[in-house]
């Protein structure tokens, strides 16, 4: 069974070309502390915020160099049923079903507009330990030039029912599983550089979301947008020295009204 109900953000890790550098960065920007590296499973290495893993990096394997990008993944109660949702609703399989010892199985996909995500079967590797804390993921959204495939897909993969913002001049939707919003969908604007693919944006805690900027930026990352106060809380648009996108949030420093949502018909 799924350690988490079934849709739910569950894990996240990166792979870095160079892992060391990544794990100076993200210790200097995000408070990080990081466990032995599993040589059994490709130099693997979970990061901890307070003690509890938040996510992991990981060398590529040779081979499969790329543009450093983080993923997220979602919990599944049977991986390979998850696939065959995801083929059937014309999404792409890139890895697995694959067992992954004895801490779960995982699949890696691409919904039909492009944006890639994880499936985690949970063994004893659980997940997050903790989220909502400074360092660890609080918050995900769908980066996509494709929100009605991205709409459709999702909710036929996973339970989730949709709502939609009420504001003409953006693009915006959440999947809510039961009470619970888990996970946001924005449409990519022109402002995006049109080489940038679709992603899945992870949010990270902060406590001062501008000292982190700072940071992050020392360390040769680079703000993309922000810092913005919300009513969600103030955040930033960051890459970090290798190029991979994440933001920041400090939940505590907020700003305005909540949007109003409305269900999808």
């Amino acid at each position: 069974m799924a350690a988490q109900p079934e849709g739910t953000p569950c894990w996240a890790d990166a792979m870095f070309t160079d892992l060391e550098g990544a794990k100076r960065f993200y210790g200097d920007v995000l408070g990080w502390t990081f466990g032995e590296s599993a040589s059994e499973f490709g130099n693997y290495t979970q990061a901890y915020a307070d003690g509890k893993a938040v996510a992991a990096v990981v060398p590529p394997m040779p081979g499969q160099e790329a543009q450093s990008a983080w993923c997220l993944y979602f919990a599944s109660p049977d991986a390979a049923a998850t696939a065959e949702k995801i083929r059937a609703n014309n999404g792409e399989l890139l890895m697995g079903p694959m067992q992954v010892g004895d801490f779960g199985s995982m699949v890696i996909a691409r919904d039909p507009g492009g944006v890639a995500f994880g499936v985690w079967q949970a063994g004893t590797h659980e997940g997050f330990e903790a989220r909502g804390i400074p360092g660890s993921v609080c918050w995900a959204e769908i980066f996509t030039r494709a929100p009605g495939k991205s709409d459709a897909f999702f909710p036929a993969v996973f339970p989730y029912k949709v709502q939609r913002m009420e504001d003409d001049t953006v693009d915006f939707s959440v999947f809510n599983l039961g009470e619970n919003t888990v996970l946001g969908r924005m449409a990519m604007t022109e402002d995006f550089p049109p080489e940038m693919p679709p992603y899945i944006n992870i949010f990270f805690a902060v406590d001062d979301c501008d000292g982190t900027v700072g940071k992050a930026k020392a360390l040769g990352g680079e703000l993309k947008f922000g810092p913005m106060s919300s009513p969600f809380g103030r955040f930033a648009a960051l890459t970090d020295a290798q190029g991979a996108a994440f933001s920041v949030i400090d939940m505590n420093t907020t700003e305005g009204d909540m949007p109003k949502m409305t269900d999808a018909a």
